[in-house]
């Protein structure tokens, strides 16, 4: 019951996180979507977002791989 609400809310959370990446900084760019170079340095929020995604993702992977394991 208790994972299964963590692993809801880690879902969610990183739902949030993932639209609010900016739209750029994905593979747009290299079919023509941007103007800029394919390498964009983050910082500050972005960097912020980007990194908290990434531990978002492990967060769900790791509860999702218990969940299997637990069943």
């Amino acid at each position: 019951m208790i994972l299964d609400i963590a692993q809801l809310t880690t879902a969610i959370i990183l739902i949030v996180l993932i639209l609010l990446q900016e739209r750029s900084s994905g593979l747009s760019s290299i079919f023509g979507g941007g103007g800029e170079s394919s390498y964009q340095t983050r910082r500050g929020l972005e960097k912020f977002i980007f990194s908290g995604t990434i531990v978002c993702a492990i967060i769900f992977v790791a509860l999702t791989l218990f969940s299997l394991i637990k069943q």
